[in-house]
């Protein structure tokens, strides 16, 4: 087969040094080391020395060490110490008989290269032969893994350093220790073009009645495209790119970039093929397809450490389970759930190939393996030298706009199964069974989601699908509680007491404004009592309880789940992924120094800390600025609800038509539920500028790494947003109400506005109402986003890239008019389950159906990820992740705050408590303990007490009013303070406290415990 120009050239020069069917090498260890490498400095400049070779010369002392004690060791043994890699005649293959006439061929002479090596080394064939096994690893020989051969060790270095030349140091190890294989590669076509030196020509433009549009093939239909490049080179028709853009193309540098960095590609090993942008349907682009060909796969699948398997497993998956009976329908088939054999599996080596289950070469990397491989190879290609730097990586030519976008591909069209001789369409088979929303009540196919997008999305919906599953509990508690609720709202002592004109009609209480408003009758609250016994009955202690269990529940169960999950995905032994832990371009840009690295002996970009700190206070003051401005619209939401609840008072009582609604929207409910959506607005708009803003902060911080960058990003969105949802629910909660005073002596804001009042029922009702907008709003508004959003944007995109319709719309224009799902969408996805988690835990005692709500929204959100993935992104670059990092401990967090705040919410904010003091304490009826409850909970104080002030302009023939609080009459010695009922209750709220304690420190308790058991694990390895 021909190769294009470049391509497979890369290929070709590699091949072309492959040896014939052997060479004799003399070993010369016995020679004078120093005459030997005399030699070698002789040899040394014969040729022009590249980057592996100085290496080389760098570390040959502690070469020669190692190499002299493998001659040790292998001259005291004669049998072999690993029986796997003993192999037949392995001496005839490694001294072959020479050629005829006594004389080496030109395929047996060995190069200058290796003469000098093998006089640095003085290792023969037969030495080489007897080498322990090989295998590199990107982990450290501490996890109990083999150690590498010396020469490995550096090629696995110069892998993990983007060395383009490594693939070529590999196939030379492979030379010398397989000298019984060779093959040449042929050349697949010849090209050439002005642009690049893979350009397409006029006559390479293929036809579309020949290519399917949904090939993921090259033009051979052969090598499979595993990852895609593109950009535009048309400054003049192109308006929106930006200027940064537009100077590289005049300078010429984003086309020098791209040519340097596709031959490094190519040196790699890498196959491309690039198509001209006359292809394209919007005629500007050029895609540059990518092939990762067999001996790149396996060369990095050993760096990588990728496990494949090497025999079927013979442990039988269980068949049913316990109530299969009743989940039958729940679940999927057999064959979407588990879509492969379960196999034992170890760390692929190159070298050990014949132990692998390797029957088709092509299928047996999956995709997501083998688009993780390239991006690897990727991430790691230089591109050339500028400002003395040495400048690498495709994120740094997406930043500059040198390429437009770099994805790999999906399987075919998700509405359709793939034809041959495409492979099986997964993207296809997961919209059938996981994306639609028809199959909202079914399981998830996690090991499909986990072969397509790889570990780290397939954790993700592991745990937004546990949540979902726990939640189930929660909510029908949840539901018994307010159904309870629901049935005895109409038999409640106190709503009874509040609704009848005798009791409540004829308690006057107190006015709730300054002047303008008036004295009013305690039974115009009637509804408003109604509706807060939903929520605030006696299942709302047990339900508080309930949550605190079910937290610390949840916690365990999850880590238990993931522990497994381990084990079944092949993580047990899994270590950060090494993209995370990369330099940040942005990083070594800003970086003018350099420091040796301790652990690995090598210069690196260093910052000092003084250069870093202005940022870190930058940072640190915008944050605080931002919470400042958070805090500062919740005082003005608080001023706005106070102004406006005498404007409600006044117009309400002095509007006839609005006697109908009264009895059930009172001034009190209406500013409630108009400052909740005004809140509820506030907190969308200073969360999508905020979300900006962490951003840019972040990025001035100049993290070292992407792990640094997106831990920092974590805190700060985390932070804002916790301030922002919870701000007005921890207001009404532990606030409102609790600091007002009492008539003739309220205290005020700002000396201006009077202290907020709760209703005669408590604040609980006005929680739950908050509670219920924000949380409702923002699943609703977040959903419609997520779904709308990528939809429209995609469709507006496609149908500006239509302008040619006669041409091709291939399978990677079809992907690239997609949305991108960019490094940070599972950190928002996260961030918003969490948020969610927040409400369900932190505020449930106020609102037991906050469980069902998430319920119902999960059950929507695992559907509309799903979808939004399978049919509107490009498919993101597989990842591998062990757990899902940093968001169990803000869960942990959370649980802790959570016992507390609830226990808080019951002892301050109902009014349960106060109940419960009087039925046990203070009520002398035995028939009906409450039974006067309603006037035993309201003090008495004299209007004519009312400063001029605050008392009503027009007078009124009353002498007392009443105020929800325990303190002594007017006609007491120690009259408006706090009576010895106030103190009596104090103490059952501090000691239902002291109760609710041991729940709050057992999550943390067992964290600790956890702690120890990693730490202990940790010490065994």
């Amino acid at each position: 087969m021909a190769a294009p120009e470049g391509g497979a050239a890369a290929g070709l020069e590699v091949a072309a040094g492959r040896e014939g069917p052997g060479r004799q090498r003399k070993s010369r260890s016995g020679e004078d080391p120093r005459k030997l490498e005399s030699e070698a400095t002789e040899l040394g400049d014969q040729e022009d020395l590249t980057f592996r070779e100085k290496y080389w010369e760098g570390s040959q002392g502690r070469y020669r060490e190692r190499t002299e004690k493998h001659k040790h060791d292998s001259a005291q043994e004669d049998e072999w110490k690993h029986p796997l890699e003993k192999k037949a005649n392995y001496r005839e293959i490694a001294a072959p008989a020479e050629s005829p006439g006594g004389s080496l061929s030109l395929w047996d002479s060995p190069t200058p290269r290796e003469r000098k090596r093998d006089l640095l080394t003085g290792e023969s064939a037969e030495q080489l032969f007897r080498r322990p096994k090989i295998k590199f690893s990107i982990h450290s020989s501490k996890a109990g893994r083999p150690r590498s051969d010396t020469s490995f060790s550096i090629i696995n270095e110069l892998a993990k350093m983007g060395d383009p030349e490594v693939l070529e140091m590999v196939k030379e190890e492979e030379r010398r220790l397989n000298r019984d294989t060779s093959f040449v590669l042929e050349m697949t076509e010849s090209m050439s073009s002005r642009e690049t030196s893979f350009l397409l020509s006029e006559a390479g433009l293929f036809d579309k009645d020949k290519q399917s549009k949904d090939s993921i093939f090259f033009r051979d239909g052969i090598r499979q495209i595993d990852f895609v490049l593109s950009y535009v080179d048309d400054v003049k028709k192109e308006a929106d790119i930006k200027i940064l853009t537009t100077l590289l193309y005049f300078t010429g540098k984003a086309e020098e970039r791209r040519q340097k960095f596709e031959e490094n590609l190519r040196k790699t090993g890498l196959e491309l093929e690039i198509e001209d942008k006359r292809n394209s349907e919007d005629g500007k682009t050029y895609f540059v397809k990518i092939h990762a060909p067999w001996e790149v796969l396996v060369t990095y699948a050993e760096v990588l450490g990728i496990k494949r398997p090497i025999k079927e497993s013979d442990i039988p998956r269980p068949e049913k389970a316990p109530f299969h009976f009743i989940l039958g329908p729940l679940k999927l088939p057999r064959n979407v759930k588990h879509p492969d054999p379960e196999y034992f599996t170890v760390q692929f080596s190159r070298h050990r190939q014949e132990l692998f289950l390797i029957e088709d070469k092509s299928s047996f990397f999956p995709s997501s393996a083998r688009n993780r491989i390239v991006y690897y190879i990727l991430t790691r290609c230089p591109f050339g030298i500028e400002d003395g730097k040495k400048r690498f990586g495709i994120e740094r030519l997406l930043t500059s706009h040198t390429y437009s976008a770099a994805y790999p591909l999906h399987d075919g069209q998700y509405w359709k199964p793939s034809e041959p001789p495409n492979p099986t369409n997964q993207r296809y088979i997961l919209f059938q069974n996981w994306a639609r929303f028809s199959y909202f009540y079914k399981e998830q196919p996690l090991d499909l989601i986990k072969n397509y997008y790889g570990e780290k999305i397939g954790m993700y919906f592991v745990f937004l699908g546990f949540y979902t599953e726990m939640l189930v509990l929660a909510a029908i508690v949840g539901l018994a509680c307010f159904i309870y609720g629901l049935f005895s709202m109409h038999s409640s002592t106190t709503s009874i007491e509040v609704c009848d004109p005798e009791i409540g009609g004829q308690i006057i209480m107190c006015p709730l404004c300054d002047l303008l408003c008036d004295f009013w009758r305690l039974n115009t609250t009637c509804l408003s009592s109604k509706f807060s016994h939903l929520f605030d009955n006696e299942s709302t202690v047990f339900f508080a309880i309930f949550m605190g269990i079910w937290v610390t529940l949840f916690l365990e169960f999850w880590k238990q789940r993931q522990a497994r999950l381990e084990y079944e995905w092949d993580l047990v032994d899994f270590e950060e992924e090494q993209q995370q832990l990369q330099l940040r371009p942005e990083f070594e840009a800003m970086c003018k120094q350099r420091k040796m690295n301790p652990v690995t002996q090598e210069m690196e970009p260093h910052m000092p800390l003084k250069s870093r700190i202005p940022w870190y206070f930058l940072s640190g003051a915008t944050v605080t600025l931002w919470m400042s401005l958070v805090i500062a619209c919740l005082v003005a939401v608080i001023v706005y609800r106070l102004s406006v609840f005498a404007t409600f008072s006044s117009f309400m009582e002095t509007e006839a038509s609005l006697k109908h609604v009264k009895s059930f929207l009172t001034p009190q409910i209406a500013t409630a539920l108009s400052g909740s959506c005004l809140n509820f607005i506030v907190i969308l708009i200073l969360n999508f500028f905020y979300e900006k803003i962490s951003a840019w902060i972040t990025k001035m911080e100049i993290p070292r790494t992407y792990q640094e960058y997106e831990s920092s990003l974590t805190l700060k969105m985390f932070l804002f947003q916790f301030v922002n949802f919870y701000s007005s629910c921890f207001y009404l909660a532990f606030f409102k109400g609790k600091f007002v005073g009492y008539p003739g002596k309220y205290t005020y804001l700002f000396n201006v506005w009077r202290s907020e009042e709760c209703d005669p029922g408590g604040c609980l009702i006005e929680l739950t109402t908050q509670l219920t907008i924000i949380m409702t709003g923002k699943q609703v508004f977040g959903n419609i986003q997520e779904a709308i959003y990528p939809l429209a944007l995609n469709w507006w995109r496609r149908r500006k890239a239509r302008t040619n319709s006669e041409k091709l719309y291939s399978r990677w224009e079809q992907d690239h008019d997609l949305e991108t799902f960019g490094s940070l969408g599972l950190f928002y996805e996260y961030l918003e389950t969490v948020i969610q988690f927040g409400f369900v835990t932190l505020f449930v005692a106020s609102f037991p159906l906050a469980p069902l709500l998430a319920l119902l929204n999960n059950i929507i959100e695992v559907r509309v990820d799903a979808w939004k993935l399978t049919t509107q992104y490009r498919r993101p670059v597989a990842a591998k992740a062990h757990s899902i990092g940093v968001w169990q401990d803000i869960l942990h967090a959370m649980a802790v705050l959570s016992v507390a705040s609830n226990a808080f919410i019951v002892a301050f904010t109902s009014d349960i408590i106060p109940r419960l003091v009087y039925f046990y304490a203070y009520s002398s009826n035995a028939s009906e303990p409450l039974k006067g409850y309603v006037n035993n909970s309201l003090s008495i104080f004299l209007i004519a007490d009312l400063p001029n002030t605050t008392a009503p302009l027009d007078k009124r023939d009353f002498t007392t009013c009443r105020y929800r609080d325990h303190r002594y009459p007017p006609d007491h010695q120690e009259k408006y303070s706090h009576n010895m009922q106030f103190w009596h209750v104090l103490a059952a709220k501090m000691t239902f406290i002291i109760v609710m304690e041991p729940l709050r420190k057992l999550p943390r308790r067992r964290r600790k415990e956890d702690d120890k058991e990693e730490r202990n694990l940790g010490r065994r390895r």
